[in-house]
């Protein structure tokens, strides 16, 4: 049985206790004058003094009638007031019986799908394509809009280009350092040549820097020898190939090895063209610049003999990217070093510094590629966002661009271009008071039903119960989401009402809530009894009854009666069907009499209600 809410039933406090108090036994307030005047008015000083007034003076006019009485008959009036209290005391009882209860609270909501999206552009531009209309069907990622990308080109083009100059420069910085940390080792500085140190130009506390002489190398272990052949000849000696290399002197011969052959033509005398073709001969001791030589390369002779040189005879320059202090030398003059041979020791401090700069640099061209990176990681997403796509499946509600359109600046993030609803579920929000959203749990059942659609139950879940409450009117609200098991003919926007089951019982006792008595008792029928008990008339007996589920009409009686019985009903009580009880375990509060707590409805807040068959 589903009861309807009153607002005028919001009574303040004081008016509760008032009403309360005035429906605890058969001698409370009239219901019919209750219900006429809608709740009892909450009285001020001035009120009262008024009242007190007109009690002195309802006390002389009623001292006055009984001396009347005394006089004029008062055996008349007693015997007609006993009949008119016989005919006015009829005692109102009801029958204990089995049947279904429900505890359940309700609420409205607005119907809205379980997803919404709405295409806005992030760019601007004409509107070069839009394949899709009203009412369509869309799949998430489906191309909606296409946007003129041309102005886009340039800068994703310039923003390729700096991020490949950057990467080159990086890995150019990352082997500088890396090459730094060997060639610095052990805070030396070392050889990039091999040979005999003929010449050290440095000493100890010397400030070295970049393009510094360091020493004069000269390595004649291995000689070269640079002679011309006719030039018909010489491009048809590869590189590499092998010679045969005769002393002019001695006639000797030695082996050696075509190392380059000159692109050049050059005129010899007689107005020979000849090319150089150079050959290198291991040192076999006693080999200087003043020997000379021919060389014979398979079947070719070079046109003239040549001298000999030695494969190195130059400086060693530094190459350090800054200046650097000789903290000791490690070789000396005559000595043969090899390419990383530690020349001198280099002052820590110098050193730290050295490598510190290879580092900062490396680091430098790192911070540019990621910028680089950055950047064109930016313009791809902007070149991307010419392009837009849907952000979930569903139904194109609204479609408000069209091909043609040009989408400015000032309204690119504004201008709503679709609108897009999932309605492969749809759900709606109730609000629950404070007073029962504890009551409320994820995966309760909740029967729908819709204004718009007569004669339909949908069915629901519970699926969110949100902390975010709001407040209004002294009231604090929690919304509460529930999905719709099936959508039906319902749509969006549609308004409709929710009943969340809270607790349910079959076939069980049941009492109306009138029945029920401060400290859970229960009058029932009973002849043997003689006499009233305080308002309950006599031929009622008072039992403890142990109480189950309580809505707004019944409780449930889990022992103490049995069905069948006959139970007195509170004439305060009204009709059954007029009244809540405190939806609780274990029934009223403690005390003598009946209790009343009418149905309510706070402001914008659930309605608690109940039904019992």
């Amino acid at each position: 049985m589903k009861i309807g809410l009153k607002k005028e039933d919001a009574l303040s406090k004081e008016e509760k206790k008032e009403g309360l108090s005035a429906s605890e036994g058969p001698g409370g307030t009239n219901k019919k004058q209750e219900k006429k005047t809608g709740f009892l008015k909450k009285s001020n000083k001035r009120d009262g003094k008024r009242r007190n007034g007109g009690s002195k003076k309802a006390v002389i006019i009623i001292l006055v009638i009984l001396a009347a009485a005394a006089v004029f008959g008062v055996p008349k009036i007693l015997a007609k007031s006993k009949k008119a209290s016989a005919k006015t005391t009829a005692v109102r009882t009801a029958t204990v019986t089995k049947g279904d209860i429900t505890s359940e609270l309700s609420s409205s909501g607005t119907i809205s799908p379980k997803d919404t999206y709405e295409i806005t552009s992030l760019v601007e531009g004409e509107i070069i394509s839009a394949d899709f209309e009203e009412g369509d069907q869309v799949e998430k990622g489906q191309i909606l809009y296409q946007i003129d990308v041309s102005s886009m080109e340039t800068d994703l083009k310039s923003a390729v280009n700096s991020l490949e100059r950057a990467q080159t420069n990086y890995e150019i910085a990352v082997d500088d350092y890396n090459e730094a940390l060997e060639k610095y080792s052990g805070n030396t500085y070392k050889s990039t040549r091999s040979g005999f140190i003929t010449k050290l130009n440095i000493q100890e506390g010397d400030k070295v820097g970049s393009d510094k002489e360091i020493a004069s190398i000269y390595n004649d272990q291995t000689m070269k020898l640079k002679v011309p052949f006719l030039s018909t000849e010489a491009v048809l000696i590869p590189v590499g190939s092998q010679g045969i290399v005769t002393l002019t002197d001695t006639m000797e011969q030695l082996a050696g090895v075509v190392t380059s052959v000159s692109n050049m033509d050059e005129t010899l005398t007689g107005g020979r063209l000849v090319r150089y073709v150079t050959v290198e001969v291991a040192n076999p001791g006693g080999l200087s610049s003043e020997y000379s030589a021919t060389l014979a390369v398979g079947d070719f002779l070079s046109a003239a003999e040549g001298k000999f040189e030695a494969v190195l005879d130059t400086s060693l320059k530094s190459d350090l990217s800054s200046s650097v202090e000789v903290e000791a030398l490690l070789v000396h003059e005559g000595d043969y070093v090899t390419v990383g041979t530690p020349i001198f020791r280099i002052a820590s401090k110098d050193a730290d510094k050295l490598i510190r700069s290879y580092k900062d640099t490396m680091d430098k061209a790192e911070e540019t590629l990621e910028s680089s990176q950055s950047k064109l990681d930016a313009t791809q997403n902007s070149y991307e966002d010419y392009t837009i796509t849907a952000p979930i499946s569903g139904q194109v509600i609204t479609k408000t661009s069209k091909v043609g359109d040009n989408i400015s600046r000032s309204s690119s993030n504004s201008t709503v271009m679709a609108v897009i609803y999932d309605l492969s579920e749809v759900t709606f929000e109730m609000s629950i008071d404070e007073l029962d959203v504890q009551k409320v749990k994820v995966g309760q059942k909740v029967e729908v039903t819709a204004d718009a659609i007569e004669n339909k139950t949908f069915t629901g879940t519970v699926t969110n119960v949100s902390l975010q409450s709001s407040y209004s009117n002294g009231v604090t609200n929690y919304p509460v989401t529930v999905t719709l098991d099936e959508v039906g003919n319902l749509l969006p926007g549609m308004n409709v009402d929710g009943r969340i089951i809270l607790e349910e019982a079959s076939d069980v006792l049941l009492i109306p809530v009138g029945a029920l008595m401060r400290g859970n008792r229960v009058y029932i029928k009973d002849d043997s009894v003689t006499e009233a008990q305080g308002t309950v008339p006599a031929g009622f007996r008072s039992i403890e009854v142990e109480t189950g589920l309580v809505n707004d009409d019944y409780v449930q009686v889990i022992s103490g009666i049995s069905e069948g019985d006959t139970v007195y009903m509170s004439e305060s009580s009204g009709s059954s069907t007029s009244f809540m009880m405190p939806a609780m375990q274990g029934g009223m509060p403690q005390g003598g009499g009946g209790q009343r707590r009418d149905n309510y409805q706070r402001q914008g807040g659930s309605q608690r209600q109940g039904s019992g068959r």
